[in-house]
């Protein structure tokens, strides 16, 4: 039996509904609460429900077309009994991948293994390819002789999960106005990550990190030669909207090297350890590429929450900052609006120091960005039709 089942529990997470004397008279009560880590959404009731938390900035614009999809951390049984049919009614369809250990367990355990799942609005858009990336097949696989790679990577069971979309047809013609046959599948990638959790293990995030930002390369190269997708210069064809929890600082060598575009073999981050051999097969361009000493991504990406408007994303009693991240690839995609942070005025009323809490179930805080996607230059004759370039 795994060793948190004999563990007492924590007691910042419990918390009393009614006194003793109050349950003897017979006093009836209602919770109900769902606690889950990652960006999430839920629905909390109460008998008496506190005053709601306040946004204290909420940026608006019009909205040409944003991309309806969410990404969560869950586990298992959470997926399939709760959040899967709960957001089907909602015109949602999911993919869920469970961490790796999940398949050296028993079916009782598997179903508390938490993993990451990505949400989509079917009728905005339809699903063409789904994949799980298992970070402890990947330093397998590429370890080199790096015995750092072997022992300190590739024990860790963490996950990326990613969706190649396909926007439907009728949202571009309703977007562009116009009849738009014969023209490109539009595709866009969501991918979705959670990164090893210890801050002693800065090197195993970063590796993870470079281990997924390779794999949907991957994916984004092949599915352009499959779709036969046209692409100008540089940029991909496939926009990138990558959701990751990846308990990592935005000071970090994680966050710079998704920012920036690489980070340098020799970053304080890898801890001087052996790994420089293994990381070249993630370069952008692969192995025999030449970048000066450093690993390199090839995405623009962009983050969704600049300038330090979140103080905070993971929000407990002994720690307090931001490790969850929304990245977007430019330029096909550009940022309309994004929900702030909690008011801190709301957290001191009422007296939340830590989450869990009887208020908010998570400690982690929902982050939740609109997304314009720019359709690409329409032709000036389409099937005999003149059609002006639109977004």
């Amino acid at each position: 039996m795994p060793k948190e089942k004999y563990d007492p529990p924590d007691p910042r997470r419990m918390y009393t509904i009614m006194s003793s004397e109050e349950a003897a008279n017979g006093k009836k009560s209602y919770w109900a609460e769902l606690e889950i880590s990652g960006e999430i959404f839920s629905k909390l009731f109460y008998r008496q429900p506190p005053p709601p938390p306040k946004p204290s900035k909420l940026i608006t614009f019009c909205v040409v077309m944003w991309q309806e999809f969410r990404t969560i951390e869950v586990e298992t049984e959470q997926y399939y009994s709760f959040f899967l049919p709960e957001l089907k009614e909602q015109g949602y369809d999911g993919f869920f991948s469970p961490k790796s250990r999940a398949r050296t367990m028993s079916e009782s355990d598997r179903k508390h293994v938490d993993g990451c799942a990505i949400f989509f609005k079917t009728e905005k858009f339809s699903a063409v390819q789904k994949h799980t990336v298992e970070f402890n097949q990947l330093a397998m696989a590429n370890s080199e002789g790096s015995e750092a790679m072997l022992n300190r990577v590739m024990t860790k069971d963490n996950i990326g999960v990613a969706v190649l979309l396909e926007v439907r047809k009728e949202m571009l013609e309703i977007s562009s106005g116009k009849s738009l046959h014969g023209l490109d599948k539009q595709l866009l990638l969501v991918a979705n990550a959670h990164m090893h959790w210890d801050p002693e293990y800065s090197d195993v995030k970063l590796v993870q990190t470079m281990m997924f930002l390779s794999e949907v390369k991957n994916i984004v190269d092949k599915a352009t030669r499959s779709f036969k997708l046209s692409t100008s210069g540089e940029t991909s064809a496939i926009p990138l909207v990558l959701c990751a929890d990846l308990n990592s600082l935005p000071d970090s060598g994680v966050v710079e090297y998704l920012s920036s575009g690489g980070v340098d073999c020799t970053h304080k981050d890898f801890k001087e350890l052996r790994y420089s051999d293994s990381l070249t097969k993630f370069n952008c361009n692969g192995k025999s590429s030449t970048s000066n000493g450093r690993i390199t991504h090839g995405f623009k990406l962009k983050s969704a929450y600049e300038n330090g408007l979140m103080p905070y994303t993971n929000y407990t009693f002994d720690f307090k900052g931001v490790i969850d991240y929304i990245f977007y690839s430019k330029p096909h995609l550009n940022v309309l609006g994004i929900l702030g942070p909690l008011d801190p005025h709301w957290l001191v009323e009422n007296n939340v120091s830590g989450c869990p809490h009887p208020h908010i179930p998570s400690d982690h805080f929902s982050l939740y960005a609109q997304l314009e996607l720019l359709l690409p230059s329409v032709p000036s004759q389409v099937n005999g039709l003149h059609l002006p370039a639109r977004r």
